[in-house]
């Protein structure tokens, strides 16, 4: 599957961003997903991920209450919604694909497929 995020910007501190991800070559329908991110000099870390069905969506805690992750499978999209940004969300985000149990879902060498990232900067 080949993922491709797009959304990001340079924005100030509060606002809100939408990233999205647009998978092709199978259906997302098959694969969890998550949003990861890296801020220069840092590792990349988690950030968001879905379940397949969509049922259940998990957080990284700095981001729990500001943003949520989305997916429509029929459009084969994936979505994170982010508000009240602050300066520290600042990195490049991608969007990933893998099938996860619940024990591997936040971590970044569970997934088997990337996205190129695309970059979000929060000015304060």
């Amino acid at each position: 599957v080949q993922l491709q995020a797009s959304g990001g910007g340079l924005v100030q501190a509060g606002a809100s961003l939408r990233l999205s991800c647009a998978a092709s070559g199978r259906t997302l329908s098959r694969y969890d997903m998550g949003w990861f991110r890296q801020a220069p000099g840092k590792e990349r870390e988690f950030v968001a991920a879905i379940r397949w069905s969509g049922g259940s969506t998990y957080y990284e805690d700095s981001v729990k209450g500001r943003f949520t992750i989305s997916r429509d499978n029929a459009k084969n999209m994936l979505y994170l919604l982010m508000n009240s940004l602050k300066p520290e969300d600042t990195a490049v985000y991608y969007c990933a694909a893998g099938t996860l149990i619940t024990t591997t879902i936040r971590l970044r060498d569970a997934y088997n497929y990337w996205g190129q990232g695309t970059e979000v900067t929060v000015s304060s």
